[in-house]
């Protein structure tokens, strides 16, 4: 038998309560019998009855479960892979901090989100990293989340191609039965700079996969300068290096995969939209399997308790017999 709470010390004081307040009443019981020399031995009844009402009344509290029966767990949900865009540029500072910290913020949201789905990420610029394989953990990913810089990964210029086709690898990859079906979801987030030259090889492989692909841009139009060191980014010429939300290229492919676009900028926040888009999208079955439970049966000591109640009520004992 499981116990829905356990013994504890309020259960300890209400039946100590119990037994010094009736063991007074029947101490004057017997005291006035005795003077009066009359039996007295009637109230036992009453106090027998009494005790095992009060009994089944803290029995039920405590919740008690037996039986065993069978119960379908089944496990629903997708699998979600972030790729998120470490170039110099996201350390740009026209979304406050910088785009970067901001992206990294509204990360946790969707973690948090989809705590029941797995999720990954990727980091990237020109080349791609796993950073955190699908899990469930979220501990592990918000510490994946809040360690990433621009420094992790080459700044050699942004490319979608190399991220994208390893979300594709890892998604497609999972282990589980083969005729299991997941509802698969790619994040792109970026500020729309791409220099490669493999996204619209990849983007058409994302199509006929049905995978769901979903871009995030991060920026404004007006852009601004990128921070290096104790100064700003230059080029060759020693220009100072504007950044700017390149929407263009992250819309184009949120298009040709059927996907949509979203936008982080100093006017709007779409993370909200996207969750809520993620959201509706249908998890398919995992895993179904049976599993032993027990149900709290309190039920059946409060009917026995009201019962031995009404019983009470209806039988009357003289506590002195003249």
């Amino acid at each position: 038998m499981v116990w829905f709470r356990e013994w504890g010390w309020t259960q300890i004081i209400l039946a100590g309560l119990f037994c010094i307040l009736y063991g007074i009443f029947i101490y004057k019981i017997v005291r006035i019998s005795r003077t009066l020399n009359t039996p007295f031995y009637s109230i036992f009844f009453k106090f027998v009855l009494r005790t095992i009402f009060f009994a089944l009344l803290l029995i039920a509290f405590l919740g008690p479960s037996f039986g065993d029966s069978k119960k379908e767990i089944k496990s629903v949900g997708k699998d979600i892979m972030i790729c998120v865009d470490l170039s110099k540029s996201m350390d740009a500072f026209d979304i406050q901090p910088t785009r970067l910290e901001k992206v990294k913020f509204e990360m946790k949201r969707i973690v948090e989100a989809f705590s029941s789905d797995r999720l990954g990420v990727i980091i990237f610029s020109s080349e791609a990293f796993m950073q955190c394989p699908l899990t469930y953990d979220q501990n592990a990913l918000n510490l994946f989340i809040e360690t990433m810089n621009s420094s992790l990964v080459p700044s050699n210029g942004t490319d979608f191609g190399p991220p994208l086709r390893m979300a594709l690898s890892k998604l497609e990859n999972q282990e589980g039965p083969s005729t299991q079906q997941k509802s698969k979801v790619i994040i792109l987030i970026s500020d729309g700079e791409d220099f490669g030259e493999q996204t619209n090889e990849i983007d058409k492989e994302i199509e006929e996969k049905n995978i769901k692909l979903f871009t995030l841009g991060v920026g404004t139009e007006k852009g601004s300068q990128i921070m290096a060191g104790r100064g700003y980014k230059t080029d060759a010429h020693g220009i100072a290096v504007v950044s700017k939300l390149n929407s263009s290229e992250l819309k184009s492919l949120a298009s040709k995969t059927n996907g949509q676009y979203f936008e982080i900028n100093e006017n709007q926040n779409d993370v909200s939209r996207l969750i809520n888009t993620i959201g509706k999208i249908e998890g398919e079955l995992r895993d179904a399997r049976l599993v032993d439970v027990s149900a709290n049966r309190y039920y059946f000591f409060l009917l026995a308790a009201l019962l031995l109640l009404v019983l009470d009520l209806l039988i009357d004992v003289k506590t002195v017999t003249i």
